[in-house]
């Protein structure tokens, strides 16, 4: 590529070489748009910079995503073989070295050790009960919506989605909720790789670690006390390293899941309409939104084991290959109408693939699903309280979330304690899922003065034809 002189603002975007940045202010502006002009000028795979001005190469193109994902014996998922870091040129402080230094988890191990952790995972995952768990984050959707009903209006990013996940997270790991909103705060710092993600990777093991000691004293119904007792004999430094990975995880893709899901709900008429009429399932539409808005738009990362090519391009022994989920899904030799409905599909990319492919993505959609159809049915007359063009999302190089998702509504009374006590509680024997969780008053803002209670007309549900299926297929 030709170098644009010194002058020109083109250096903000590109590095040594002309390598495109997929960092910075510029390329996390408009990320679909750089990951377009990296088609049209390399193709499949493209060269670009991470933080520090480090050479990778970026996977834009779906079947390559695949081909890398499925393949570890020539793209190891070793962050130790990246010539970077055998160079010393990623020190424990660089903004990335949380996400790509390697560590004793799945996610960067090949081979036998990594079928001995992804099973240890998995099967610590299975015990819970799809049907329990869903109980259990109706009864947290409840909880959350009940700290905003009575006021009209609500940040459904702050006061909902980037709550629920973590809450029901922490449950279903054995901590404390009380910690939710602190790690979830962690978590998100963590992933955009700021100045301060280092601290809140120790703080986030520092949670961790404190809950297996306990969980040693006094195991549960949770996955830190399964996880202990694997048949695969996890250290105490492996089992805190994958609740963390659990945590970070499905937090991040969960709480982004339910926030794009929501803005879709809220912008399109005919969207809200097919999901309203029944022409449409609310996991429908989660699939358009994992093909559309993938939580996490770029995954770090593989390691060429060898020289090859690969999209056209020559890899190195020793390279970095990030996989572009979003471009990979937006790719037109396999999408050439972007406007034609996904609806149900699930060949997207968004959770993975391969022997690395998301073990959890069942309870991030059952997480997304109930709590998106619980909060619908408590506030049906939701609307968008600015216009879509005021909405802002906060960049990183691995995602774009929404910032705020402010709506409005017909105020309601919160349901009284015998309204949420008809909510069927999770039992540990029949569905092997930890207790719900009280009315967390550390969790949220204090609730608000309610007006005198005739101020509020009773509220029958609402009970629609599909709804009434719906419900009747579940059960």
């Amino acid at each position: 590529m030709t170098t644009p002189p010194p002058e020109c603002p083109a250096h903000a975007a590109h590095g040594v070489g002309g390598a495109r940045r997929l960092y910075g202010a510029e390329a996390e502006a408009d990320p679909m748009g750089v990951y377009e002009k990296l088609r049209a000028e390399h193709g499949a795979i493209a060269p670009v910079l991470v933080h520090g001005d480090l050479p990778a190469w970026l996977v834009l193109g779906y079947r390559e995503n695949l081909e890398v994902l499925r393949t570890p014996s020539r793209f190891s998922s070793d962050s130790r073989r990246w010539h970077a870091v055998q160079e010393g040129k990623v020190p424990p402080e660089h903004p990335i070295a949380p996400t790509i230094m390697w560590q004793p988890l799945v996610n960067f191990n090949d081979g036998d050790a990594q079928k001995r952790l992804r099973g240890a995972v998995s099967r610590g995952l299975g015990r819970f009960n799809r049907h329990g768990i869903r109980r259990h984050v109706t009864r947290v959707t409840h909880l959350l919506a009940d700290e905003f009903c009575a006021t009209g209006k609500a940040d459904l990013v702050g006061q909902f989605a980037e709550l629920l996940p973590v809450l029901v997270l922490t449950n279903l790991l054995g901590l404390p909720e009380q910690d939710g909103p602190r790690l979830a705060e962690a978590c998100r710092d963590l992933m955009k790789g700021t100045e301060t993600s280092l601290a809140s990777y120790g703080y986030i093991l520092e949670a961790l670690t404190r809950l297996v000691a306990e969980k040693h004293e006094r195991p549960g119904y949770d996955l830190a006390s399964w996880l202990i007792e694997d048949e695969a004999d996890l250290s105490d430094d492996e089992v805190v390293q994958h609740l963390r990975l659990v945590l970070v995880a499905a937090n991040e893709t969960t709480a982004n899941l339910i926030a794009d899901m929501i803005k879709l709900v809220l912008t399109d008429p005919r969207f809200r309409g097919n999901l309203s009429g029944g022409h449409m399932t609310l996991p429908d539409g989660l699939e358009q939104v994992l093909w559309d808005q993938p939580p996490l738009w770029v995954m770090p990362g593989r390691y060429a084991t060898g020289p090859m090519e690969l999209g056209g391009q020559h890899i190195e022994e020793g390279d970095m290959l990030l996989l572009g989920l979003a471009a990979g899904n937006t790719d037109p030799a396999i999408r050439p109408d972007l406007a034609a409905s996904m609806h149900g599909n699930r060949s997207h990319l968004a959770f993975g693939g391969g022997p690395h492919e998301c073990p959890g993505q069942d309870i991030g959609r059952a997480i997304a699903e109930t709590g998106i159809d619980v909060l619908l049915g408590r506030l049906p007359d939701l609307n968008l309280a600015v216009e879509e063009d005021a909405l802002v999302r906060v960049p990183s190089w691995t995602s774009r979330h929404l910032l705020e998702l402010p709506a409005e509504f017909t105020p309601r009374r919160p349901q009284r304690e015998e309204e949420r006590a008809a909510v069927p509680r999770p039992s540990a024997q029949q569905d092997v899922v930890p207790q719900p969780l009280p009315q967390p008053a550390p969790v949220v803002a204090p609730q608000q003065t309610l007006p005198p209670q005739p101020a509020f007309p009773p509220q029958a549900p609402r009970r629609t034809w599909w709804r009434i299926l719906t419900d009747w297929l579940r059960r």
